[in-house]
C-alpha cells in the first residue's frame, strides 16, 4: 500500500471512528447496552477509538518503513483533530432538534 493510500485510510478511519460513539447506541458500535449511553461513556469510547486509530496508523507506518519518533505535541494535535472530527456526530446526537 502506498503512503498516500495509507494516509487516506487512516483519515477515513478517523472520521468514522470519531463519529461512531455519537451515532450508535452500542458500546464501541458492537456491544448492546441495557440503558442508553451517557456523555461520559461516549467520551470514554472516543478515547478508546482514538487509541485504536492511532494503533492502525502505527502499524501502517511500520509497514512503510521506520517509525518516526513523536513528541507530546504530535499527540496533542492528533487528539484535538480527532475531537474536531467528532463534531458532526456530537451535533447530530445533542444539538439537532428532532420533531416527533
Amino acid at each position: 500500500m502506498s503512503q498516500s493510500a495509507s494516509a487516506g485510510l487512516v483519515i477515513l478511519l478517523a472520521v468514522l471512528a470519531a463519529n461512531l460513539p455519537f451515532v450508535s447506541q452500542r458500546l464501541l458500535g458492537v456491544l448492546p447496552l441495557k440503558q442508553p449511553k451517557i456523555l461520559a461513556v461516549r467520551l470514554a469510547e472516543l478515547v478508546v477509538l482514538y487509541l485504536l486509530v492511532g494503533g492502525v496508523g502505527l502499524v501502517l507506518e511500520n509497514k512503510a518503513g521506520q517509525i518516526a519518533p513523536q513528541g507530546w505535541e504530535f499527540y496533542a494535535i492528533t487528539a484535538t483533530l480527532f475531537v474536531t472530527l467528532s463534531f458532526p456526530g456530537f451535533v447530530f446526537r445533542y444539538l439537532f432538534k428532532r420533531h416527533a
